[in-house]
């Protein structure tokens, strides 16, 4: 039965790569949220994407693309909660990756 290592080690891999493309995806539509909230910014009356929107986007996922449409446009970048929160969420995933790495190593 030798069946089961082999379908075991390419469903790792299979379930690292939807992971990973998960991860793409959602920094991508988080970098173009927080886009689209800065051109809506600059209009008048413009209906915005909440703030809590944009904060849960990092929490689920987008931080990494939170922090770079911070910084390269330059959104959201006095706001304490953003500020502070987006790098604090992006560390409590880090902190949380390496812990299921070191569980599932052991």
């Amino acid at each position: 039965m030798s069946f089961g290592i082999p379908l075991f080690i390419s469903r790792k891999k299979m379930d690292l790569k939807i992971l990973l493309i998960y991860f793409m995806a959602i920094n991508i539509i988080t970098f173009i949220a927080y886009a689209r909230d800065k051109r809506l910014a600059k209009k008048p009356n413009a209906r915005r994407i909440p703030e809590k929107t944009l904060l849960l986007l990092a929490a689920i996922g987008g931080s990494i693309g939170a922090l770079i449409a911070m910084y390269t446009l330059r959104h959201k970048t006095l706001h304490k909660k953003f500020f502070l929160g987006v790098p604090a969420i992006l560390l409590a995933q880090i902190a949380l990756v390496v812990y299921l790495c070191l569980k599932i190593s052991h």
